[in-house]
């Protein structure tokens, strides 16, 4: 199943990987990878919905979480990025953590946790569930950041990049970053679109969400004859709001410092319905995601920061916790539906305790 865009889709018909099936017919949900994978899977029911209800999430203990970087990995990560920008590799490279806990049931549903996710989210979440047991994916997400919205041959990217508790606390170093990747967008979007028509109709502005406030751009364009969904993920994926600038370099820093795959976080997940030629993919951010290849179910979730010339790195690592923390506060509650009735009881103490991790 799968729970995206207010819809509930049911009654899978099939999946693929290619990409360019989703200028075929019907209505798929979409789940790419941060290292490549595709799943696109389409549904024969699909109906609108309200989000989940949480009741019966059981969440990790808040304890366990550990990361796969610690925090003087992560600093001496961060060191190591302004060594290749001092020497002109690159301007700017987004380090991540991926971070995990064990499932205290086999039987968890990541659709509940999403109906969390839900409730604690705040304007401009997309908060959805894709639910594919035997493609081994499980993920329950409330991203903010758009990847890609198509409405026919018109398509919106709209990168988030600049992350402070308050407007206010918003430095010019976040401003730096945020126009950095917009360009690096407009040239993405520019190899598919017609001459001319990428333009950027918002420019680094502040969104209030929960605990934190983003500077979010919007870059729009006209999709070029003859160019589909296949082609405009390969020329914009990763997304670069959470790769660096230059995309090609940035990724191979990335693959040297990073000691955990990201999978789902930083990919894309989202809906096409190719019927109507529409589609809305988030960034894989926010993103909770249950890998089951060891012997315990773990519940995973990434976070990580842009890293340019003027970071410090212990900043950058408070910046990793500020946007982990409370997610992680909320998947380590547990919710039980109350006896007589529907929904469930969201357990404030369990969302208020601090997540830790090593």
């Amino acid at each position: 199943m799968a729970r995206l865009g207010g819809r509930l889709a049911t009654g899978l018909r099939d999946v693929t990987d290619d990409p360019a099936a989703l200028d075929s017919r019907g209505w798929w949900a979409v789940v790419a990878g941060f290292e490549g994978g595709l799943v696109c899977a389409r549904f024969d029911e699909v109906r609108t919905a309200p989000p989940p209800a949480s009741a019966g999430w059981r969440g990790p203990a808040a304890g366990t979480w550990r990361s796969s970087l610690d925090r003087a990995a992560y600093l001496d990560g961060v060191a190591r990025v302004r060594e290749h920008i001092a020497a002109g590799d690159v301007y700017q490279v987004n380090l991540c953590r991926v971070l995990g806990a064990p499932l205290p049931s086999p039987e968890a549903d990541v659709d509940a946790l999403t109906g969390l996710l839900a409730r604690d989210a705040g304007p401009g979440a997309r908060p959805g569930t894709v639910r594919l047991p035997a493609q081994g994916v499980e993920i329950a997400t409330a991203s903010p950041e758009l990847y890609l919205r198509r409405r026919g041959r018109t398509v919106e990217s709209g990168p988030i990049k600049g992350t402070a508790r308050t407007a206010g606390a918003l430095s010019p170093k976040e401003q730096a970053e945020n126009v950095m990747i917009v360009d690096l967008v407009r040239n993405d979007l520019g190899r598919v679109c017609a001459a001319g028509s990428v333009t950027v109709p918002g420019l680094c502005v502040p969104e209030p969400y929960r605990g934190l406030v983003h500077l979010v751009s919007t870059v729009r364009g006209e999709l070029a004859p003859g160019t589909g969904w296949a082609e405009l993920l390969a020329a914009t994926f990763p997304p670069g709001s959470v790769t660096g600038a230059p995309k090609g370099s940035a990724l191979r820093i990335i693959s040297a410092l990073e000691t955990a795959p990201r999978g789902p976080y930083c990919g894309g997940v989202g809906w096409v319905d190719a019927d109507r030629g529409v589609g809305e993919l988030a960034v894989g951010i926010r993103t909770f995601w249950i890998d089951r290849t060891g012997g315990r179910p773990l519940l995973r979730f990434g976070a990580g920061a842009g890293i340019v010339w003027d970071s410090k790195p212990a900043a950058e690592w408070a910046e990793t916790e500020l946007k982990a923390a409370r997610l992680l506060g909320v998947a380590s509650s547990v919710t039980a539906r109350p006896p007589g009735g529907p929904g469930g009881h969201h357990d404030q103490a369990g969302e208020e305790r601090a997540a830790t991790w090593r």
